[in-house]
């Protein structure tokens, strides 16, 4: 391994200049909103601002999964929070989420306003609102839920450590890149074995645990995120790869990674998603392009 660049931390950190890499401009040491702008409402009960990041799409897959198993009190309007702008610095959003992380989910089917934030809350907010994708009997239950807070517990590995040191700083660094690559394999390994004697992640059914870890390690597997793929040698976990094709297949789930994105084909964006017949628009705008 190469020397790595001395640096001797000063006594008292300061903030004195943007910090570099791809998120810099968003990157600050405090909290807070920093200007005042209202988020939207529109007409049905849920209402999410996100957008369409692995911890976005945990809550779209939900949300259209419920639709699809036929919970119509799960209807939503999702709003696109562009975080690259600073929209999370809004007043409105900061208030929906102190935190101004996406996603933020405002529940307005009662008679006052519920805020919910942080993707595994929303998760678990949801299923327990509609009696659905997490399990009832305490063994089971306690199963999802440690998977559910793996996921929550492994993934700043996955995207703040090794996805920003080998994606996004400003220089590539041998010692970060090598000790995140190692985690992230670690974590990959952990998941294979788990899915080597269980089809899905909590047992023999899909549930929220599977929501949160797929859009991270199932789009890690199918080569979608960082550009990592080969480096991380994905196709040699093969029970993973089993697991993320078959949640990907799922017609929910392709809806779902649609909603609020903003990066790739614009074939696979639907930037706001305020009825189900926005998909059937998508798709009749795609075919069009097509001819």
């Amino acid at each position: 391994m190469t020397d790595p660049t001395d640096y001797t931390p000063p006594k008292v950190w300061a903030w004195n200049k943007a910090n570099g890499g791809r998120f810099a401009n968003i990157n600050r040491p405090i909290a807070g909103a920093t200007h005042d702008k209202d988020l939207p409402v529109g007409r049905h009960p849920l209402q999410l601002y996100s957008l369409g990041t692995p911890n976005g799409v945990k809550v779209t897959i939900m949300l259209e999964e419920l639709l699809a198993a036929g919970h119509a009190g799960a209807e939503y309007d999702a709003w696109l929070i562009r975080i690259g702008e600073g929209d999370q610095f809004g007043s409105g959003f900061v208030a929906a989420n102190p935190n101004s992380k996406i996603p933020a989910l405002v529940d307005r089917s009662g008679p006052a306003p519920i805020r919910v934030f942080e993707s595994g809350a929303i998760l678990v907010y949801l299923a327990e609102k509609f009696g659905a994708f997490l399990p009832n009997d305490t063994a089971p239950r306690a199963e999802c839920l440690s998977w559910l807070f793996w996921q929550m517990g492994s993934a700043p590995y996955l995207g703040g450590g090794f996805g920003h040191f080998y994606a996004y700083a400003p220089s590539k660094m041998e010692y970060p890149i090598d000790r995140f690559a190692m985690e992230v394999k670690r974590q990959l390994d952990v998941l294979d074995r788990r899915l080597a004697e269980s089809p899905f992640i909590a047992g023999p059914d899909y549930t929220i645990a599977d929501m949160a870890i797929w859009p991270w390690y199932g789009g890690l597997a199918k080569g979608w995120l960082y550009g990592a793929a080969e480096f991380l040698d994905v196709g040699s976990y093969r029970n993973v790869q089993r697991w993320a094709d078959a949640i990907g297949a799922r017609p929910a789930v392709q809806r779902g990674r649609m909603v609020n994105r903003v990066q790739g084909d614009p074939s696979s964006q639907l930037h706001e998603r305020h009825d189900a017949s926005d998909f059937e628009t998508r798709t009749q705008d795609r075919l069009k392009a097509a001819e």
